[in-house]
């Protein structure tokens, strides 16, 4: 059948005018977009102002400072033929900005951003859905389409310009007459909820990813400024044991599900048999590994915290290794955010213990493979950090074996919208029980070596949200995390033989294991537990002094 008809039925309705392409400004174009944004994209802002007691003449004069200033912001940049992918990138990006805006309530800050940005492969690929895809296609799908469909109006160079700046300079006022004429109950609005402004799409994104981007690059290892320079360890008597300390570094454990922690449930049932002690009360440095890690091995720590500095200088770990003890970081995770580029990292492999492990992902017993036979060939005073997977979410309950799914029904997808709070709590507190499980397999493997006065220390990195306050996952703004991200667990077991070189009343340590503690502690603890004695090291901050029979390290 010939196509001719087709043809000129076609070019019929082209001329009737039904099927003619509208041919619009570039700025309409640009404001038609800036109004979808603060239209549709934004419903998670004004629920929030509105649950803050905005009044509707706040509301309508931040809709109109919204549009404004995105219009303002984007007129830079989305100009001649820049326009079409430019806004088809911003209508995307944040069509998945805010499917996880809406479905974890996160917060697209400095932090987040720089959380996305150095996320591994195995971790991104975990936070991909169809419902992910979904989303996208009917948020950002029309809008594309009408994109794709209008015609740019073309103009001169010199009008184009003109046009422009016009434009720009009517943005620039109306933003500035709309905060005027509600400036004190803005600004009451923003002091009053300071994750709000976190929640402005997609002026977030941008403003976040320039911040972050534009950030001081990290320096080379051999370029970090020196710490406690004059580190040396105290001598000890011929004959004594060699000192080993495994640091277990965990991953997204909260405080609040952990049995050891009188928890209604008991997800810590083989650690409350050990012999061990239980910190009750420790606050992280941060929300996110990207924080928590550098901070907690910094000597900066979260009292004097300076993110610039933390990244411009030594950690523990090469204080530790000038003092003359051999240090080890084995990661089953995502690295360790710098802490251990001067003294090298071991990544687990597949190949390693294949049946621990699918695909990308191992489960954390790897970390203890070959372990033994490590501490073995090492004579003298060794320092092991393993750096778990942990509780890492949504994929709870990827973290644990199926023989380990104590509590059920577990929430078995990574969208948590789909799972009541009981499937998440469950699966959850099962990826704990195989921390638990984890943890007491590596003590018993420190406990049986016989070369070395041992000791075992864990801790968490960061907590995690499970629904409170609407949130889930981590990595709130600090000033305004709940405590559920910030309150983390911590243990210690120490060899009698280690507790008799230390002078350490082991009594006296458990009686203070509910004092208030941080992330703070671990530099200075752990430069007790090597005898290494430095300017930079405080007493009082050393977990262990308060409990040492003799004089703490000066």
């Amino acid at each position: 059948m010939s196509a001719r008809p087709w043809r000129g039925q076609l070019v019929q309705a082209q001329r009737s005018g039904w099927l003619t392409r509208p041919q619009v400004a570039s700025e309409s174009l640009l404001a038609g977009t800036c109004l979808y944004f603060v239209a549709i994209c934004n419903v998670g802002f004004w629920q929030a102002a509105v649950h803050d007691g905005a009044s509707p003449g706040l509301l309508a004069s931040l809709c109109v400072a919204i549009f404004a200033l995105h219009a303002f912001l984007f007129g830079f940049v989305a100009i001649g033929r820049a326009l079409r992918p430019v806004l088809a990138t911003l209508i995307v990006v944040t069509a998945i900005a805010t499917f996880y805006m809406r479905h974890y309530a996160v917060l697209f800050d400095v932090e987040m951003i720089l959380n996305v940005l150095h996320t591994d492969p195995a971790e991104s690929r975990e936070l991909l859905s169809p419902w992910l895809v979904l989303h996208v296609l009917l948020q950002a799908g029309p809008p594309l389409l009408v994109l794709a469909w209008v015609r740019v109006r073309p103009r001169p160079l010199r009008q184009a310009i003109a046009a422009r700046a016009v434009f720009l300079g009517a943005m620039a006022l109306l933003a500035t007459i709309a905060v005027l004429l509600s400036s004190q109950g803005m600004f009451a609005l923003m002091r009053s909820d300071h994750a709000l402004r976190y929640r402005i799409t997609p002026g977030n994104l941008v403003v976040s990813t320039v911040r972050a981007l534009t950030e001081a690059p990290e320096p080379p290892p051999g370029q970090r400024l020196p710490i406690a320079a004059d580190a040396a360890r105290v001598s000890r008597p011929p004959g004594e044991k060699p000192r080993l300390l495994v640091l277990v570094v965990g991953e997204t454990v909260r405080a609040q599900n952990w049995g050891l922690n009188g928890y209604a449930r008991q997800t810590t049932p083989q650690l409350a048999q050990r012999d061990i002690v239980n910190f009750s009360d420790v606050q992280a440095c941060g929300t996110s590994t990207e924080v928590s890690l550098p901070c907690m091995f910094s000597l900066q720590g979260r009292a004097h915290y300076d993110k610039a500095a933390i990244r411009a200088h030594e950690s523990l770990l090469d204080v530790v290794a000038r003092s003359g003890v051999d240090v080890r970081w084995r990661d089953n995770q995502s690295g360790c955010k710098g802490v251990c580029d001067g003294t090298g990292i071991e990544h687990t492999q597949a190949s390693d213990a294949p049946a621990l492990c699918e695909g990308d992902r191992c489960l954390d017993d790897i970390l203890l493979t070959g372990l033994r036979e490590r501490i073995d060939a090492t004579p003298g005073d060794l320092m092991i950090v393993l750096h778990q997977l942990g509780n890492h979410g949504p994929n709870y309950f990827e973290r644990y074996p199926a023989a380990y799914e104590t509590f059920k029904p577990a929430c078995h997808t990574a969208e948590l919208s789909r799972c009541t709070p009981a499937q998440i709590a469950n699966a959850y507190d099962n990826a704990i029980g195989y921390t638990d499980a984890f943890l007491a397999r590596a003590l018993d493997l420190v406990q049986q070596q016989q070369g070395h006065d041992a000791a075992l220390l864990y801790v968490s990195d960061h907590g995690e949200s499970l629904g409170e306050y609407g949130l889930y996952l981590h990595g709130a703004p600090y000033a305004i995390a709940p405590s559920q991200q910030l309150h983390v667990p911590m243990i210690a077991w120490v060899s009698s033989g280690l507790a008799a070189d230390m002078d350490l009343d082991m009594r006296c340590l458990r009686a203070r294991s509910g004092a208030p503690l941080s992330h703070d502690n671990l530099f200075h603890s752990v430069l007790g537990v090597f005898g290494v004695r430095t300017k930079a090291y405080a007493p009082d901050l050393d977990l262990f002094a308060p409990c040492r029979r003799t004089v703490a390290l000066e």
